[in-house]
């Protein structure tokens, strides 16, 4: 699935400019970006993205509530990018 690399950046910063503080953690989708690849594609995650899906994990559910977002965190690559991380999905 390719996305225009126009509306990625409308949605990165509509999604910036609602971030929000949870546990400590600054939820900011732009975090994951080093697992776009895995999560748009095949690719296997990278360790930074694994990295980065374990400390973004406290706002993994409010991802999911976001319909700007949830399409992406919600689909099988996600599921499988968080499984080869270690990082159990959210049931929120």
């Amino acid at each position: 699935m390719k996305i225009p690399y126009a509306a990625l950046c409308v949605i990165m910063v509509v999604l910036l400019s609602e971030a929000h503080l949870t546990k400590a953690v600054t939820c900011s989708p732009l975090e994951l970006s080093s697992c776009f690849a895995a999560i748009t594609s095949s690719a296997p995650p990278s360790s930074m993205c694994c990295s980065k899906l374990r400390e973004q994990r406290p706002c993994l559910c409010g991802y999911l509530r976001d319909p700007n977002l949830s399409q992406y965190v919600n689909s099988a690559n996600a599921r499988r990018v968080a499984s080869t991380c270690g990082v159990p999905f959210p049931n929120c």
